[in-house]
């Protein structure tokens, strides 16, 4: 960099920084946020080019930037984020001069004709929207066997911890990319099903996967209305809590958002060093641990000897009966055509593709360029009636909704009087999606070849709270998150 101020900030200041750490600079006058935007900027263009995380950038950025300068002299700033980029996932819209597609190049020229309610939340806070992050193309539901951070509009996003070596979890895969590489403060992912928990830990991130209803899905291009949502993906505990401040509301648009009891609640309370002391966590292995390599089991072991010495009551082993349970995608494959069907309707009258069977055909077009996987999902959801009327669309939501709730979380809650449960990586996602349910994945170290590992923790409806108490106090006690050695090549 040019200015020795900058160059200053960008060697020795800006990787691993915090957003209260931000904040006390931009107080200060120390730095100004046009000036984080350009060091992010660089940090993009310098280490990127391998890892394929950054999808396109905002034009606006620095302007907006200034702006907020601007604002926070006069008027002081708007919240925590106030003049702090993010990055968020490609499958949230902006109205801007970014495009949202999903990672599709059937939406590669789709320019929200509104703002999302998470874009909307984070302009009011004083945010700045950095960039789209590049993910699995359709959120993942779209072909058997697709490569995790694989999309046609992006290409492959690559693990910075070792980029073609470990797998870089999916689908908000550029959204933890980006921020394990310290290329924003923090950003935004969504989850239909481990696409928030799972690139948290193979990225060594926080990542905070909401009750559905926390925060409004309008304006999400969706895969399933019962399991969808967004939620903040940061490298602390207290920067995922802040961002989920400022995401967590209700909205008239989204009806489950009613239902949230924790809008306008301070998440940054629940920021306990002793948050452990007294709770009793409940330790799931039987049905997820064996799914785990030998060397991440022996890491997870360690987080459980680690949380023995919180002053939590650790019960081990304890039984979920859903745990082995013959778990099928039917509610994704039969919600995803209406779901899909009403998000592509309500597009720019320039874009074509309005409906699941007109993305079909448009794959088929360009097979060598649009269909590297096929897509077999999509097909299987055309099927449908998109009615939701079928029965074996009713059976399988009821089948999901009781054995992951009263043969699942809410079970083993009861029975053994927990405050959480803690899942061994992201293994038992599916039970917390299937729910509704909230979850945190926190860092919990490294195996011996550097692939990073988490842990989880779980618990009942709008219970995030007490889940990021726990979760704090094992990052605090612990802190094993380690910055990825980034190459120039």
């Amino acid at each position: 960099m040019q200015s020795p101020k900058l160059k200053k900030f960008f060697e020795e200041w800006l990787e691993e920084v915090t957003i209260s750490e931000i904040q006390e600079k931009l107080e200060s006058g120390e730095l100004t946020s046009k000036e984080l935007v350009l060091l992010y900027l660089k940090r993009i263009s310098v280490y990127d080019k391998e890892i394929h995380s950054v999808l396109e950038i905002n034009p606006d950025a620095l302007q907006i930037a200034e702006a907020l300068d601007v604002e926070r002299k006069v008027r002081g700033p708007r919240s925590p984020l106030h003049g702090v980029p993010i990055l968020i996932k490609d499958n949230i819209d902006t109205h801007d001069k970014m495009h949202t597609s999903a990672g599709s190049l059937a939406l590669k020229d789709s320019i929200a004709m509104k703002d999302s309610y998470v874009a909307e939340q984070l302009r009011k806070a004083g945010a700045i929207i950095l960039g789209k992050t590049n993910m699995t193309e359709w959120a993942n539901f779209m072909a058997y066997g697709m490569k995790s951070g694989y999309s046609s509009r992006g290409g492959q996003v690559l693990n910075p911890y070792g980029p073609g070596k470990f797998d870089v979890g999916g689908s908000s895969s550029g959204s933890g990319a980006a921020v394990a590489a310290n290329f924003a403060a923090a950003a935004v992912g969504t989850e239909t099903s481990g696409s928030i928990l799972n690139p948290s830990c193979q990225n060594s991130l926080v990542g905070i996967k909401p009750t559905v209803g926390l925060i409004s899905r309008r304006g999400v291009i969706p895969i399933a209305h019962t399991q969808d949502t967004a939620g903040p993906m940061a490298r602390t505990v207290e920067d995922a809590a802040i961002l989920l401040g400022a995401l967590c509301g209700r909205d008239e648009a989204d009806p489950i958002t009613l239902t949230n009891p924790l809008a306008g609640v301070d998440f940054l309370k629940s920021l306990l060093k002793d948050g452990l002391a007294g709770k009793r966590i409940g330790i799931a292995v039987d049905g997820f641990l064996e799914l785990l390599m030998k060397e991440k089991q022996e890491v997870f072991q360690a987080a459980v000897e680690a949380l023995k010495s919180s002053g939590a009551e650790v019960v081990e082993k304890i039984e979920i009966p859903c745990a082995k349970a013959e778990w099928k995608y039917d509610v994704l494959t039969y919600e995803f055509k209406p779901d899909l069907n009403a998000y592509l309707n309500g597009l720019h009258p320039s874009i074509t593709v309005r409906s699941l069977r007109d993305l079909i055909a448009f794959n088929k077009v360009d097979e060598e360029r649009m269909l590297k996987y096929g897509q077999a999902v999509l097909l299987e959801s055309e099927r449908t009636s998109g009615s939701l009327t079928e029965s074996a669309y009713v059976d399988a939501l009821e089948f999901d909704l009781f054995h992951s709730t009263e043969q699942g979380i809410d079970y083993a809650l009861e029975k053994y009087r927990l405050d959480a449960i803690v899942f061994p990586g992201d293994e038992g996602s599916h039970i917390s999606a299937k729910a509704g349910y909230p979850s945190i994945a926190v860092p919990a170290g490294f195996t011996v070849s550097g692939e990073p590992v988490g842990i989880t923790f779980a618990g009942t409806a709008y219970s995030e709270p007490a889940l990021i108490e726990a979760a704090y106090a094992f990052e605090q006690l612990t802190k094993l998150r380690k910055a990825p050695v980034l190459s120039l090549e």
